[in-house]
This record gives C-alpha cells, structure tokens and sequence, in this order.
C-alpha cells in the first residue's frame, strides 16, 4: 500500500467520492478510513501505518486535531499538518495568530463567563455575533439583536454547554448576508466563490445551501489568502473572508473544507486539484 492515501472521515460524503474518483487517473489509491475506529496510540500507529499519507477529512473539530497528532508523531504525512489543523479548530488561536501576523480579522472578544459577556456587549454593542469557539458548519453561530434578547441567549450558553461548549466569541455583525470562500490547495488560490444568505437565514455558510456565484480574483484578497499560509503553511483550505467599509476580513479557515458549492460556482475540479497535491506530496 505504499502509494495508497487514507481519506480519514466519519463518513463517505459528496467531497469524498469525489476524491476517490479523481485518484484513479492520479496514479494514486485512496481508501476510506473511519475516523471512530482507530484506536491510535502505538508508537507505529497501526491503524494508519501502511498509508503513504493522510488527509484528514474529519467533520468533528476534536477528532481531526487528535488523529493528526498521533500520525504525524509516527511519521506519516499528514494532510493538513497538525499545527495547522489545531488552529483552525480553534477560532480563538486562528484569530490570534493571524492578528499578530498583520492578517485583517473582525474585532472580537472572547467570552468564557457572564462576566465576560456583559464586559463584550458593552465594548461591542448589539447587534453582535455570538459563536462558540470550537465549531463548524454555522452551527450554534447566533445573531444577537439586542441586549435583552442576548441574556436570554447567554442563559441557554451557561445552562446547557459544558465548559469546553461554553467557551464563546463576540463579534461585530457585519451586514450584508454574504461572504467568499477562497479554495485553497498547496500555495494556490484554485477557486473563488461568493455566498449570499438565501433570505430564511441571515448566515451565508456553504454548508446552509445558500446562493452562490464565481467571482474574478481581487489582489487584496490574494494578499489576504498568502497573509493566511504564512501562518499557517501550505495545505488545503477553505478560506472565508467577510467585505467592509475598510476591506475583507478572515472570518475562519476550514481545514477539512467542503468543496460542493465552489466547484459548482467555478466550473472548477477541485478533486483532481487536491489528488495533484496529495500525490506532489508523496513524491
């Protein structure tokens, strides 16, 4: 199995098969390996030591972090890197890093009690966003309007998360209903596309099913996506920024993005992109 790559994921989705296929005219061999039956921890990594790579696909944003640590200490090639996988599963590191690296990011403020939430609304008036830390998808993201509505919100975030889900970020709520996500894969900007909110959600996540469209390359965003693997080295990213009155903004980076939506817009086969990748990788 010297030249066969893991596709590690809970499950075979659209972007999977995809990959699979696209593998095939590559030269290269790629099984599906369920992240939930690993059981990794031997200095070989049994589960995974017979792969010439790993490219971690995980939908959980603790599973593709731990399953990334434990392959790339026993040697094998891990797509995307550990360091750059716990920065993305985490927004609060992702902000932090980029920030000190001169890389624009929304105003914010990090929330961990009542305390702290009082403090963010009175820094951030309403109306603000209110996301947790560790997450995806759009999920758990809120819209807080006013103050009152937000207390009643914060009452749900204390009494229902445990500390780990309770761990939150305030930021301002940037109008507009739209956002791009730049396709990243090695150094190269492989796909642009714009999402605009449907107008049943406010939020204009790809994961939601909203309109999307190509859009022509901008060398501000060019400068921002590079700004991005400076930090966090080369790999396969779903960059999303926001527009403002004073330019884009990296709202997250997705290190095990979906490509359905962009590929859609663009016309762009973004498989084959990632199969080129990976192989370049193996050598």
């Amino acid at each position: 199995m010297e030249r066969t790559v893991a596709i590690v994921a809970d499950r075979v989705g659209w972007e999977e098969r995809r990959l699979i296929d696209a593998a095939a005219g590559l030269g290269l061999s790629v099984e599906w390996v369920n992240d939930e039956s690993l059981a990794l921890g031997d200095q070989e990594s049994a589960s995974l030591g017979g792969y010439a790579a790993v490219l971690v696909r995980s939908r959980s944003y603790t599973r593709g972090g731990l399953i990334a640590t434990v392959a790339e200490a026993a040697r094998i090639p891990t797509l995307n890197t550990v360091s750059a996988i716990q920065a993305c599963e985490n927004k609060l590191t992702l902000r932090a890093q980029l920030r000190a690296a001169g890389v624009p990011v929304p105003d914010f403020r990090l929330v961990l009690s009542r305390r702290d939430f009082e403090k963010a609304l009175a820094e951030l008036p309403p109306p603000v966003v209110l996301k947790p830390v560790f997450g995806g998808m759009g999920k758990r993201v809120t819209l807080l309007r006013d103050a009152d509505s937000a207390h009643s919100v914060y009452d749900y975030v204390e009494d229902l998360g445990h500390g780990f889900e309770q761990a939150s970020l305030i930021e301002p709520y940037l109008a507009g209903g739209s956002s791009l996500r730049c396709f990243v894969v090695g150094r190269e900007l492989v796909a642009i596309a714009e999402f605009h909110s449907a107008g049943t959600d406010w939020r204009s996540n790809a994961a939601l099913g909203n309109r999307n469209r190509a859009v022509d390359l901008d060398p501000e965003v060019q400068k921002i996506v590079d700004g991005v693997l400076d930090v966090l080295g080369e790999g396969i990213f779903g960059i999303d920024l926001f527009a403002t009155p004073d330019g884009y903004v990296v709202n997250e980076v997705n290190h095990a993005p979906a490509f359905r939506a962009v590929a859609s817009a663009t016309g762009v086969d973004i498989a084959t992109a990632i199969g080129r990748y990976v192989r370049e990788e193996i050598g």
